[in-house]
């Protein structure tokens, strides 16, 4: 099992969701989120103030999966989630981690059918 890991600019957020479910995912949390890579924040002007912007605000996705879906589950937010052609810093970032195990509360089932 593997567990996808998406940190993407919100405005692709509903891309990024029709892309998973054309997928086949059937469940996944959406968490908002701020920090910073490469852009290293950015200035803002509110009421003629110049503000230094520490953190961008992006939207994280967890998805959890079965081995063989991971794949086309990475290809399916990457695509839906770059901005233009050849994309643009910040677009996001995407990690894949291996998952020992899961377990659904309710009926105590565990691994991929806990999925």
């Amino acid at each position: 099992m593997k567990y996808v890991i998406a940190v993407v600019q919100p405005q692709r957020l509903d891309a990024v969701r029709e892309a998973l479910a054309e997928v086949g995912v059937k469940g996944l949390t959406v968490s908002d989120v701020q920090g910073y890579g490469r852009q290293k924040g950015h200035t803002e002007v509110y009421r003629g103030h110049e503000y230094q912007v520490n953190f961008v605000r992006k939207v994280k996705l967890e998805v959890a999966c079965d081995t063989g879906q991971a794949e086309q589950i990475v290809e399916a937010i990457a695509r839906a989630a770059k901005s233009g052609p050849d994309g643009k810093i910040g677009d996001g970032k995407i990690f894949v981690l291996d998952m020992g195990d899961t377990i659904r509360i309710r009926t105590g089932e565990r691994g991929s059918e806990a999925i």
